[in-house]
């Protein structure tokens, strides 16, 4: 990318685009001193003609107006120039509209958007080559669509047979016809990977008859037997075959029995992933289990329903619709488990299948995203930790791009990404050469295991040390960074060349890229090419709506399309690096199978962390949803989006349907009963009336259609057959997807492609106006298309809407984990950031988009919706959860309990319903590889997060939708390396500790005072005591990690606590008092002693 490497900062809206750290000849320039002329309209560049000459509109004043502005004009406005009100007359190229004279040739309005019959590649190379003419005045092709006859014309390509047998005949269509290609014909210049052909020169093309003779098309010939040599030889090199060792000598085997075993032989051939299901021994009595739990959980109900509490209705009832709710969520969270799954990766097969030796890789290029906010709360080092990991993984370094977006545009992030691209070309190399893992410097040099197991290399002792010494000294100099950016000076940062740095202002400056690495003349030490590194910061401006991150990662998708366009995308938060150096490969093995890879949407990969004491308190690992909910997901559509850690599919991302699979032909009626004929006739006309009225309603599936080319490889021929919609019409795409003309076509590009080594100036205006503040209006982005809007937590709607469309996804577990990152160990964090999730799931549930009513008929299965459901209701289990556990100090303070006296039947269900419970989490353990302290820390945090987090979001929640009452987005803080588990015992006060105090401190009180009754009243009073005191146990046990939380390290209770509990301890005391529940209601009960005191 030939950027000079300069900071490259511009406004769309205002004209403005300014290349910074350049020299004084060349350090501002405008758009139009860079491309020419400007339409005075829009402010776009003027686009040259084929003829080389600017595009005019207007043939009396020549008032600069460019064509897009030029064709609204004469469609929308009132079809004269804005200068001199002459009426437009069309130009060749254009549409028409009403008034145009009669032309006689092709070029009419009821075939100027027909695009149904051509080939997409060919479209789409004409549409790029067009804008790129527009400001390097090529000569290669012309600014409009090509018509019929030329894209006709053109040579086909490797994948288009050279000959076909078809009937004589006027009837005969073009891809039918037999191509004579000229031998001194060579292919057109190229602006990105696409096929391209010049259309200026003539082609042959001529029906081929098979009565005539062969010859005379030639067949025969001396060009076709070297086309034939050639086919054959890259036949042999695809079938590629593995020789197994053992039997018949060796395993040499003889030509029969080598082609007899050909298929099986051909590694390079098998599916590249296969799905393991859980053994029968483990999943038949689990599901038995969960059988036997639905009936016991009819009896439980069936005898809390018929036997009401009369001395306290109240609190029977309260409890009631309590555990009714607890046996809903319980049935929505537990039936998507059904059909758990584990999956298996052959990475030796992709790389017979992609990467074949002396050839260049076809593994397919992936666009890496990297979001960071704040500095100060995501530290520098730990993002450059992860850029790092990026840059070194074990993938063709011209098939990676990773852009950082820095949405806070802070110049420490910039200039720490500047020292991290310096570094990068010393740690790269060093990491390749020795095979090291992880990849992330802070992570690798930290780890306690013997760094030189396996290593061979004699110098690697010697290269460690001095590799650990740059890394320290690099520390050095971020910290230096860190240091120096605590206090902003009055004026604003400035640059080392004197400019102002853009983004002083982080809610009013411009789109700022910066390309570090992957230009031309950067290399690492040892002169290989580096990884494409970009910093990005999207403009911001007052008034209008940036919707933080995921407007972030959508201005990310555009940037990325104009500049790489790889065909799959992998997003990571700033502090998860990768830590498996094959993880991208891991995520290929799914995406390129030819066999399924076609309709998955993303490969999703568990979260796993760094740092988390021994113990996990909190629940941070969240084991048991990574390892057995999301294992059961992947059985049925697959994994929900968790934001980070995920590996996209482009396509999916721009709002296309899945692919439709053919299903194969059913039974014909010959061989069954008439009745079951009639059966069928019935069912086929239900189902025709059923298609018609999904014509007449359509509902998610659009016109627009994802190409899907359907491989087949016989005789050498590749048949590449593309369908595409009407949706093509540039008018269509430009109101999805905006007015950026070289991101439309990208998003054309199904295998992606686009031009990486040289940036035109055109392509830098691009990069700047797709991510400017107000490209998104009047489109259907944050809609339809990308990350959506709506909700704080983005990725549960992301990943919701492709799974409407018909896609599915994949959880993949590699052994050794793909990333890893930092949670955040204190109780306070924990709190805040698990208060964000469940106020994401609040807005999804009060927004149009909620499971509950949208998207049916798109194709997402009902288990699957199921756990969308869940996924947005749990935050209301927090008012009967919190209600619950109230409920247990309430009874032990009145005497009264929520059961009436327990029978034998009654005990039987009750503790069915325990052990049933017991059992499930017990079978959930073994398949999901699960410990039983993981287990039980999710028990605990769940009643934790449920009284605390999850009921501030539900009023939160309401507060924004209903009354408009929006909070503030609080960044979860990343700590660095300060020591072993050092935030563990930090204490910070939040209001989210008061309803968990609270709680703890009124079970406590109840069950010392219940205690005392039971002493004071006698032997009796123990029996119904014992049902309250399990309650209320049962409440302080799983709020135990929170009050360990509250006492700190030093075990002493922070000052604030000791206030809050003296003050509830005196309201409770004070009831207490005024209650009296040791005297009678009725007074004094005098009774006659038994003793005789006179004597």
């Amino acid at each position: 990318m030939d950027t000079g490497g300069r900071l490259i900062a511009g406004s769309h809206n205002r004209n403005e685009f300014v290349l910074i750290n350049a020299d004084e000849n060349a350090r501002i320039k405008s758009v139009k001193e860079l491309s020419g002329q400007s339409c005075q309209i829009c402010g776009d560049e003027i686009e040259i003609t084929v003829d080389g000459e600017p595009f005019v509109a207007c043939n009396e004043c020549a008032f600069p107006v460019c064509r897009t502005c030029y064709e609204y004009e004469r469609r929308e406005g009132n079809q004269a120039c804005p200068q001199c009100k002459t009426r437009y007359k069309r130009i060749k190229g254009s549409p028409r509209v009403e008034g145009d004279e009669e032309e006689d040739d092709i070029d009419d309005l009821d075939n100027e958007f027909d695009y149904g019959t051509l080939d997409p590649q060919q479209v789409t190379d004409s549409m790029l080559t067009a804008r790129l003419n527009a400001v390097r005045g090529s000569q290669l092709n012309s600014s409009r669509m090509p018509a019929h006859s030329e894209l006709y014309s053109s040579p086909p390509s490797s994948q288009i047979p050279l000959l076909t047998y078809v009937e004589e005949g006027l009837e005969i269509s073009a891809d039918h016809h037999a191509l004579i290609v000229p031998s001194s014909m060579g292919h057109g210049n190229r602006v990105h990977p696409m096929s391209y052909t010049d259309p200026s020169i003539p082609l042959q093309h001529r029906p081929m008859v098979p009565r005539k003779d062969i010859a005379v098309y030639g067949y025969g010939s001396v060009s076709w037997k070297d086309r034939m040599e050639e086919w054959k030889k890259k036949k042999n090199e695809k079938l590629q075959v593995v020789k197994h060792e053992g039997g018949n000598d060796g395993g040499n085997l003889d030509e029969e029995e080598l082609d007899a075993d050909l298929p099986m032989m051909d590694e390079g051939r098998q599916p590249l992933s296969r799905k393991l299901p859980i053994p029968s021994s483990k999943i038949n009595p689990y599901r038995l289990v969960i059988i036997a739990r639905l009936a016991i959980l009819g009896l439980f109900f069936h005898y809390r329903l018929l036997h009401p509490v009369r001395d306290a209705y109240g609190l029977w009832l309260t409890s009631v619709i309590c555990e009714i709710w607890f046996a809903v969520s319980w049935i929505l969270d537990q039936f998507p488990k059904w059909y758990p799954i584990e999956r298996e990766t052959y990475l030796d097969r992709l790389s017979l299948r992609y990467e074949k030796e002396g050839k260049l890789s076809e593994l397919a290029s992936i666009d890496i995203f990297v979001s960071t906010v704040d500095p100060m709360k995501e530290p520098p080092l730990i993002t450059a930790n992860t850029v790092l990991s990026i840059l070194a993984v074990d993938y063709p370094v011209d098939k990676v791009a990773c852009y950082v977006s820095d949405d806070g545009s802070a110049m420490l992030t910039f200039e720490a990404l500047s020292e991290t691209s310096e570094f990068a070309r010393k740690w790269v190399p060093f990491c390749k050469k020795f095979n090291i893992e992880p990849r992330a410097p802070e992570w690798y040099f930290t780890q306690k295991i013997d760094y030189l197991k396996d290593k061979v290399h004699p110098t690697f002792v010697r290269e460690r040390r001095a590799m650990k010494r740059e890394y320290e000294e690099f520390k050095v100099r971020i910290n230096g960074l860190v240091a120096t950016a605590q206090k902003v000076p009055e004026d604003g940062w400035t640059m080392q060349d004197g400019t102002p740095w853009p983004g002083n202002s982080v809610r009013d400056h411009p789109g700022m890229i910066q390309v570090f690495l992957g230009h031309s003349g950067v290399r690492d030490v040892e002169g290989n090419e580096l990884p494409c590194l970009v910093y990005v910061s999207r403009e911001k401006r007052p008034g209008f709506e940036h919707h933080k991150k995921a407007g972030a990662m959508n201005a990310l998708i555009r940037v990325s399309a104009v500049l790489s366009n790889a065909p799959y995308l992998l997003n990571v938060d700033c502090d998860h690096y990768i830590n498996n150096s094959k993880a991208l490969r891991e995520a290929m093995c799914f995406m390129m199978d030819p066999i399924s890879g076609k309709k998955i949407c993303y490969v999703q990969f568990p979260q796993r962390f760094d740092g988390i004491d021994r113990h996990d308190r909190y629940s941070n690992r969240n084991v048991v949803f990574f390892d057995i909910n999301m294992k059961g997901l992947d059985g049925i559509q697959g994994p929900i989006y968790v934001g980070t850690g995920c590996v996209f599919r482009r396509q999916a991302l721009y709002g296309y349907d899945a692919p439709v699979t053919k299903k194969p032909p059913g039974k014909t009626c010959n061989c069954l009963p008439k009745w079951c004929c009639c059966l069928c006739c019935c069912s086929r006309k239900n189902k025709k009336t059923k298609q018609k009225k999904t014509v007449k309603k359509p509902k998610q599936r659009e016109a627009s259609k994802q190409i899907h080319a359907l491989e087949n490889i016989e005789e050498g021929i590749s048949d590449c057959i593309s369908q595409k919609s009407s949706e093509a019409s540039q008018m269509k795409l430009e109101k999805k997807f905006g007015q950026s003309p070289v991101f439309v076509t990208s998003t054309l590009l199904e295998n992606g492609g686009g031009p990486r080594k040289a940036i035109p100036p055109s392509l830098l205006s691009e990069a700047i106006q797709v991510i400017s503040c107000g490209y998104e209006d009047k489109t259907e982005w944050g809609k339809e298309v990308g990350w959506i809007y709506g909700s704080v937590t983005e990725d549960i709607l992301t990943g919701f809407k492709m799974h409407c469309h018909g896609w599915r996804s994949v959880y993949c577990m590699p052994k050794q984990p793909a990333f890893k990152g930092s949670a955040p160990i204190n109780l306070s964090d924990r709190l805040h950031q698990v208060l964000r999730w469940a106020l994401g799931s609040v807005e999804i549930f009060l927004s149009r988009h909620c499971p509950i009513w949208y998207g049916y008929g798109g194709g997402m299965k009902w288990l699957e919706r199921f756990s969308y459901i869940n996924s947005v209701i749990y935050p209301w289990t927090s008012i009967p959860l919190l209600v619950y556990c109230t409920l247990p100090a309430i009874c032990l303070l009145s005497g009264k309990f929520i059961v009436p006296e327990i029978s034998n039947y009654a005990g039987v269900v009750f503790m069915a319903l325990f052990v049933s419970i017991a059992v499930t989490g017990i079978l959930e353990m073994q398949w999901g590889g699960v410990g039983i302290d993981d287990w039980w820390r999710n028990e605990q945090f769940w009643v934790i997060g449920g009284v605390s987090s999850h009921l501030f979001a539900l009023f939160q929640g309401l507060l924004k939708v209903l009354a408009g009452v929006s909070t503030s987005f609080i960044v979860t803080s990343k700590a660095a390396d300060d020591g072993e588990f050092s935030e563990l015992y930090l204490f910070k006060w939040t209001s989210l500790l008061i309803p968990p105090t609270t709680l703890l401190i009124i079970n406590i009180v109840g069950v010392v005072v219940g205690v005392s009754d039971a002493i004071n009243n006698g032997y009796d009073s123990w029996g119904p005591l014992f049902g309250r005191l399990f309650f209320a146990l049962w409440v302080i046990i799983h709020l135990y990690p929170f009050l360990k939380g509250l006492l700190g390290k030093q075990d002493r209770m922070p000052t604030i606590i000791l206030v809050w509990s003296i003050l509830l301890a005196s309201i409770l005391t004070l009831m207490w008092v005024r209650i009296n529940p040791f005297v009678s209601k009725d007074g004094l009960v005098l009774e006659i002693c038994e003793l005789n005191c006179d004597d």
